[in-house]
């Protein structure tokens, strides 16, 4: 049980994971450098952020926090390789920020510059037929440094879930004790690797941010992200928190979104390849693609790489990775992911299941192999996580949308409003 003191920082931290937080300052009045967040040699005191005190995850300590989370705990690296960097042909628009659209729910019109601010966006690259066509960056982030992909990085894991699938090495009709037998009493016991690959478990575990007695807070305790005291007494690992987890309801009923499944998939995929994640996405994509910088993980405190949320890789190199997939696969030169795989994860899973959900911003979506799969008209896909990471992927319109964001609201609901029509406007307004 949480002490008084936890609890109190606990309230303190969640009101910025709050569906409709207090009024807070907006893009401009909360940027971390003009605040004057962790600037100077040290920083004063109240311009400081840690994770012992918890103001990582606090608003607008984590609009420095996020492009910086490798100064604030253990990382894993992931190695570029020593190949020259792709090249990302650059053909710049000046008519893209004027570009109009009406967000989900509103009568008045928004333009594409002014959604940037209003989603608190850190970085954004929009690419064209392959070619940068804008990109800008704010707050504390440049080209060159790596921006932590929150739960944008489950899409990464269920990709190479499904690479191993293809090459023989992974069983998806399989129980997952069939790799990690450790899950054998636990809520996963008679799970599939499908089940899990999808989100279709049935797990008790809630993801509700802004409730401080959701499960999400010990996740988070338990992989070094959020603070404990010294008479803490729930897990310390990863894995650890996997295994007392318990059912609730049956596998296969249902898309129910819970982090753990991503965290499971890690340790299946590591158990079936004989290599550590971080080790999979430096040999088999970021070494391939020509990354320009090396990325990293997030790891909990015996280096377990945080699979549900922990990459960080600059906003370059998450295009690339975007528009790999849009070519289905094959980028600077060679195939990188399977065709089969990308063909795969369009096609989408049972809509009804992720209806199920209750996702009111994403009417007729799907989610396989850990990406949100939209059905829309252009057949867009999306790498997502909290607080705005995204990777847009419209093959119709053959055009790839990175963005890294540090919206105090965790909740994609905040920014999906303004978001996705946004997309679709700037998609239709390049297609011209």
């Amino acid at each position: 049980m949480r002490s008084f003191a936890s609890l109190a920082l606990l309230l303190a931290v969640s009101t910025s994971f709050a569906q409709t937080p207090p009024a807070l300052p907006d893009a401009a009045a909360s940027d971390p450098r003009s605040l004057g967040i962790m600037q100077g040699f040290p920083p004063a005191a109240d311009k400081t952020v840690r994770i012992a005190d918890g103001s990582n995850w606090k608003f607008p300590q984590i609009r420095w926090a996020f492009s910086h989370f490798r100064e604030l705990g253990p990382t894993a690296n992931i190695w570029r390789g020593t190949g020259r960097a792709s090249a990302l042909p650059r053909a710049e628009r000046s008519d893209l920020d004027a570009v109009s659209f009406t967000p989900l729910g509103k009568d008045q019109p928004m333009t594409w510059a002014q959604s940037l601010a209003a989603n608190y966006a850190d970085g954004v690259i929009v690419l064209h037929k392959g070619k940068v066509v804008y990109e800008k960056y704010f707050g504390s982030l440049d080209s060159h440094t790596p921006h932590i992909l929150m739960s944008a990085t489950k899409s990464f894991v269920g990709t190479f879930a499904a690479m191993l699938v293809q090459e023989g090495k992974l069983d998806p009709d399989a129980l997952v004790t069939r790799y990690v037998p450790e899950m054998k009493d636990s809520a996963y016991a008679d799970a599939t690797v499908r089940q899990v690959m999808d989100m279709t478990t049935g797990v008790q575990y809630s993801e509700k941010y802004a409730d401080p007695n959701a499960e999400i807070w010990q996740y988070i305790a338990a992989g070094g992200w959020f603070p404990t005291r010294p008479d803490y007494k729930g897990p310390r690992t990863l894995y650890g928190f996997l295994l007392p987890l318990k059912k609730e309801g049956e596998h296969g009923q249902a898309f129910a979104y819970k982090t753990p499944n991503a965290e499971l998939l890690g340790w299946i995929i590591q158990r079936a390849s004989g290599k550590s994640v971080a080790q999979l996405l430096s040999e088999n994509i970021w070494q391939k693609i020509g990354a320009e910088e090396d990325a990293h993980f997030a790891v909990d405190g015996v280096g377990t790489a945080t699979a549900g949320g922990g990459l960080a890789t600059t906003l370059r190199d998450f295009a690339r990775v975007g528009e790999m997939f849009r070519l289905e696969g094959k980028y600077n030169g060679q195939q990188i992911v399977p065709k089969a795989v990308i063909d795969d994860i369009r096609k989408g899973a049972d809509k009804e299941h992720f209806t199920k959900a209750g996702y009111a911003t994403l009417p007729g979506w799907s989610y396989r192999n850990m990406v949100w799969v939209s059905h829309n008209e252009h057949g867009a896909y999306s790498f997502r996580g909290i607080h705005g990471q995204a990777l847009w992927i419209d093959p119709t319109a053959e055009m790839v949308i990175a963005r890294f964001a540090s919206n105090p609201v965790a909740a994609n609901t905040a920014n999906d409003p303004i978001s996705l029509p946004a997309y679709m406007a700037l998609a239709k307004h390049l297609m011209k």
